[in-house]
Order: structure tokens, then C-alpha cells, then sequence
């Protein structure tokens, strides 16, 4: 037993009534020598999304021997961390029938329920409770968020395909089947609530909680608490602190750029430049931030709640089924018109696959993070499971005969990683259903149209 003061496990820093959780330490008494089979680091379950698919040839590993070795392109930004990856090709979609007239506004909204609305009442959210939600119905009570839904864009896109009421173009999260969960698309206000400041009402406020004297103050109780630590614990508070810090800055600097870029719109110079200097050289700069920072710090929040044990339970929409761009690549081309590229444009091609390989470092970036943060005998990344994918297979003809999926982390020992299986038989639901009792959910039904569980995945 060791010496130093054990700490429980739910305790927080405080300041200017913000809470903000604390990593798993050992010193909470989970690692403690003969304590082992009473607690182990939690199994985390995370999903992110892309619209549209892929370009088959370049996101499937040319073989199963070749998986590590030679990855793809789409997949070259995950090859430090490949080993702790699985895909699996084969994996069926929802048969779209009778709504062969909307692939978009059910390619989400199926993803993670993986059945189909009711077609008698399409104009309003019927269709069923998704994999998150059942998994956050069991685990929710356990933290303080009982899940996490992110999202780039808003979900606010209107259209009218086969009927489908517009919530199903931008939502893949139903709380119950006839009520769809909203996304944060800020930052800011997603950071605020992992750290839990409210007002009087228990509401989140609308003024920005996250000043820097709440932040002195949030610090300045972890300096305390760190001198009670061993030097383990005391190394991981300083990383997790330094993480903390920097998604707060990163936040301060989008939010600062668009204030600017919003002033210098309205004719109001910004500039403190001298008059006399030279101007500077023209760069041309994206309309809005850069995408991909903008997702990272997204990213980064979603390692933090899952490091804190603030929600076990999250979802991040990457983007939506129309009115998407990517000027960071060079092109203001919209994701959806490129992937009607006849397989034979081989300039739209090459941009559908070049969005692909974007979306996919986003996820490699998060991955990556959560590979290099110490939990227990591992890392964080062993104890979650991240799947990313899209509800199409090829949007040049909305096919979902083969849906594109890539499972990060090891589930806490469930998974078994580093494969590629090339001749998996199952469809989207069985794949759920199989994450899910992977994360050890209880399911009294199979999800969606599941059949059975996809035993190959854990090897």
C-alpha cells in the first residue's frame, strides 16, 4: 500500500463555481496493488462522421498482409497507430427501399439507428433510439455528461426528399425514436460544458465562463492538490493542465480571427500597423477558419471529456450531406457536386479522395492524442472505441452495399487490433451491436436490422 493520500476518484478543481474533472490518477486507488480486479479504467465509446463514402481504391487496404505495411492513401496519416486499428470490408448498409429518392437525408440518420424512418410519418423524427444513446442510457449516470454530441456545421439544413422531415439530413443521435439530439457546434460552449459552470437557473450561461481568473483559480487548486501526489500522478496532472490551457487558447484565437475578420467586413481597419510601414504581402485566407483547426479543437475536446471521465459516450458530425467546401485543399468545389463524378472525371476524383484523406487525419489526429496519453497499464486509446465512417459507400451511386468503417482503440482488452478483414459478412447493425457489448452494453435486442454479432471481431 502505498503511502501517499488515496483521493476519490469523482474529485474536481473548482473555481468561480466551474468545475473541472480531474484525469484518472492512481492515487484515486483504481491502480493500487491488489485492487485490480475491483476497477479498471472505463471503456469509452466514440463515433465521428463523413458524408458522401469514399473512393473504394484508395481507402481498402490492398490485403490483410498489407494492412500495417502498405496502407492506403486515405489511411497514411494512420499508420503510427494502425496496429491499434481495425477495418473491416463488407459491412452492409439500411436498404433505402421505399425511400429510393432520399440517400442523403438517410445516410446519416441511419449510421447509428441502422433502420429505416417510418414511412407513415415522414414529415416528423420517427425512427429509433441510436447505438450512442443506448450505450449513454446505461452509462450516463455514471458521469456527469451521459454523453457528448459534436458537430462542424449546423444542423439546419433544409430540404425535401421522399417527404423525410429535414432533421434526418444532419442528425445520426436519437434520444428516443422520435426525438433527435442537437450537436455543439461551439467550441467555446462545448468547453463550458466540461467544465459544468451554470447560472442561478442550472443553465449553462450565455457570457463566456472561461476567464482567466476562473482559470487562475482552477489551476492554483491543482498546484495544491499536486503536492500530495506521487511523481506519476503529478506528471500526468501537468500534461493534462498543459491540454487544458492550450484548447482554451486555440479557442481564444478562433474566436479572436472571426471578431477581426467580422470588423474588417464592416469597414472597421483592425490594423496597428504604422503608417508609414510597408502593407503587407496578400494572402488569400478561406471564407471562415480552417477547417482543419476547427476540428481539432474539437478533437482535443472530446480527449478531454473521455480523459476525465466527464461522458464515456460521444459523437462528433465531421460535416453534412450538402453545402460543404474545402478551401484549406485548394479547391471551394462542394463535397456532394464531386462525388458525381461518373468514374471517369478524374479531376472530381481526385478531390472526393482528397476530402476523404482530411476527414480521416482529423480522426487520426485524435487517435493519435488519445495513443499518447498514459491510462492505467496502457494508454487511453486501449480503453475506447472509435469508429469512423460514412452511411454511403461510393455517393457517385449512392451505393451502401459496402459501408467504409475504421475501429481505433482495443475497447479495454474486447478488440482485437491491427487487422484488416477483408471478407466480413454482416451488415451495419450487426456491427453496432457488436461495439456496443464490446464496451460491455447490455442489449435486450439486437440494433436496427442486426441478425447476430461479428465474433471476428475480437479475434
Amino acid at each position: 500500500m502505498r503511502k501517499n493520500l488515496l483521493i476519490d476518484r469523482r474529485t474536481t478543481l473548482k473555481g468561480l463555481g466551474a468545475s473541472l474533472a480531474l484525469p484518472l490518477l492512481e492515487s484515486m486507488g483504481w491502480a493500487e496493488p491488489g485492487r485490480e480486479k475491483s476497477y479498471k479504467p472505463p471503456v469509452r465509446l466514440g463515433f465521428m462522421y463523413m458524408p458522401h463514402g469514399v473512393i473504394m481504391d484508395q481507402f481498402w487496404p490492398k490485403s490483410a498482409d498489407s494492412f500495417l505495411t502498405e496502407p492506403p492513401p486515405a489511411l497514411e496519416s494512420l499508420r503510427p497507430v494502425l496496429e491499434h486499428c481495425l477495418m473491416m470490408k463488407g459491412i452492409s448498409g439500411v436498404p433505402i427501399s421505399p425511400f429510393n429518392g432520399a440517400p442523403h437525408a438517410l445516410e446519416l440518420s441511419t449510421w447509428l439507428t441502422a433502420i429505416l424512418p417510418d414511412a407513415d410519418t415522414r414529415n416528423r423524427i420517427n425512427i429509433a433510439i441510436s447505438a450512442d444513446q443506448i450505450a449513454a442510457n446505461y452509462v450516463g449516470a455514471l458521469t456527469s455528461l451521459p454523453s457528448l454530441e459534436l458537430a462542424t456545421m449546423p444542423q439546419t439544413h433544409k430540404e425535401n426528399q421522399e417527404g423525410l422531415h429535414e432533421g434526418y439530413y444532419s442528425h445520426c443521435s436519437f434520444r428516443s425514436p422520435t426525438q433527435a439530439l442537437p450537436a455543439e457546434i461551439n467550441p467555446r460552449s462545448a468547453l463550458s460544458r466540461l467544465f459544468g459552470k451554470t447560472d442561478k437557473s442550472g443553465e449553462l450561461p450565455k457570457t463566456d465562463p472561461l476567464d482567466r481568473k476562473m482559470l487562475d483559480l482552477v489551476i492554483g487548486g491543482a498546484r495544491d492538490l499536486r503536492r500530495k501526489l506521487p511523481r506519476d500522478d503529478q506528471h500526468k496532472l501537468d500534461e493534462y493542465l498543459d491540454s487544458v490551457r492550450a484548447v482554451e487558447r486555440r479557442i481564444a484565437a478562433i474566436e479572436h480571427r472571426q471578431k477581426e475578420a467580422a470588423l474588417e467586413k464592416a469597414g472597421v481597419s483592425v490594423s496597428k500597423r504604422n503608417a508609414a510601414d510597408s502593407p503587407p504581402i496578400e494572402i488569400k485566407i478561406p471564407e471562415g477558419d480552417r477547417r482543419s483547426e476547427y476540428m481539432q479543437v474539437m478533437c482535443d475536446l472530446n480527449v478531454l471529456a473521455f480523459q476525465t471521465d466527464t461522458t464515456r459516450v460521444s459523437t462528433y458530425i465531421g460535416s453534412t450531406p450538402n453545402g460543404v467546401s474545402y478551401p484549406e485543399l485548394g479547391f471551394n468545389d462542394q463535397h456532394h457536386s464531386q462525388t458525381h463524378h461518373g468514374n471517369k472525371d478524374s479531376e472530381k476524383i481526385r478531390k472526393v479522395a482528397a476530402i476523404t484523406k482530411f476527414n480521416i487525419d482529423q480522426f487520426a489526429y485524435m487517435v493519435k492524442k488519445m495513443h499518447s496519453l498514459k491510462e492505467g497499464d496502457g494508454t487511453l486509446l486501449d480503453n475506447c472505441i472509435m469508429m469512423w465512417g460514412s452511411g454511403l459507400e461510393d455517393g457517385n451511386k449512392h451505393a451502401r452495399e459496402n459501408l467504409p468503417f475504421i475501429v481505433a482503440g482495443k475497447g479495454g482488452g474486447s478488440i482485437s487490433s491491427g487487422r484488416f478483414l477483408p471478407d466480413t459478412k454482416g451488415n451495419q447493425g450487426d456491427l453496432l451491436t457488436t461495439l456496443l457489448a464490446c464496451a460491455g452494453i447490455p442489449l435486450d435486442r439486437p440494433i436496427g436490422i442486426a441478425t447476430k454479432q461479428l465474433p471476428e471481431i475480437r479475434g
